[in-house]
């Protein structure tokens, strides 16, 4: 689909490789490219392209624990988390002007700015996000038969993960301490200060620990990243295109996102690769189910 397109073209489709990472997948597009061609951007680019990364993982991760309740039955904590993502959605659509901000990380730069009023619509964001969700974990932690459902269930060892290389919280819930953001720091991320969430159970409560784990880490990383957040530009200057090639790797909110692009002498695609960090943990489901269903 990307072949004989230019950028513009590429960057669209990247972002709809997959609707609930369509940053990550922008983002990933666009660091390859600019890494073929030696394009620098400035540094409040940097920032906001950081900024709806981590809203994005923020969004998908606190719904998630809330559909992992509810497949076990607590309607309510469903609803509460349910409730938080569309407080997201509808923040950031005010901000950016989409609710999931497709084609707003292009490459270059960003396609769009954050006013100083958005930015402090983001910080109470997060200031009501951190108090909800903590009631939210007090009540999973306090709930004995909510844990029957998810401790001990879906285990996934941790050789499995390590020999699949998955990444995420797949990945990093059995043990393996890989996260795109640390191991292969990429801007903004190599400024910040965090730490990858971890833990090596590799139950379906591992797994939940690490997503509320990664909630508490976004909101800080997104106060970090406003704190830093300077005027300047948006974007840099497209420079000669040319016959090259160049890769990323992006942590998504599922894992590792990697994008391998190349281009042709009139600056058209050639070939376009997305692979995305599922590739390596579906295989791992035939694991974590074994013995559990019936033949």
């Amino acid at each position: 689909l990307a072949k004989g397109h230019g950028l513009d073209a590429g960057a669209r489709l990247a972002g709809r490789v997959s609707g609930d990472s369509t940053v990550a997948y922008a983002f990933a597009f666009a660091l390859a490219v600019e890494a073929g061609l030696n394009w620098t951007i400035p540094p409040r680019a940097q920032l906001l392209r950081g900024i709806m990364a981590e809203l994005e993982r923020l969004s998908h991760h606190v719904n998630d624990i809330g559909a992992i309740c509810n497949d076990a039955s607590v309607v309510a904590i469903h609803a509460r988390c349910t409730l938080m993502r569309e407080q997201v959605l509808q923040t950031v659509k005010q901000c950016f002007g989409h609710r999931i901000m497709m084609d707003r990380i292009v490459p270059g730069g960003v396609a769009v700015d954050l006013a100083d009023q958005d930015a402090a619509q983001i910080l109470d964001l997060l200031r009501r996000i951190e108090v909800e969700f903590a009631r939210i974990m007090a009540v999973y932690d306090n709930a004995p038969s909510l844990q029957d459902r998810t401790v001990t269930t879906g285990i996934v060892k941790p050789h499995l993960a390590q020999r699949f290389a998955a990444g995420g919280f797949v990945g990093r819930a059995s043990g393996r301490a890989f996260d795109t953001r640390s191991v292969y720091a990429y801007a903004p991320y190599d400024a910040l200060t965090f730490t990858a969430a971890l833990r090596s159970e590799g139950d379906v409560d591992a797994r939940l620990g690490v997503r509320g784990d990664e909630v508490s880490s976004s909101i800080g990383l997104i106060r970090q990243m406003l704190k830093k957040l300077e005027p300047g530009a948006i974007a840099s200057p497209r420079p000669v295109l040319k016959a090259c090639e160049g890769s990323a790797m992006v942590e998504a909110f599922r894992g590792d996102v990697l994008i391998n692009v190349r281009l042709d002498r009139q600056g058209k695609i050639a070939c376009l690769h997305a692979r995305d960090a599922s590739w390596f943990q579906w295989p791992l489901l035939e694991a974590a189910i074994e013995g559990k269903v019936p033949n």
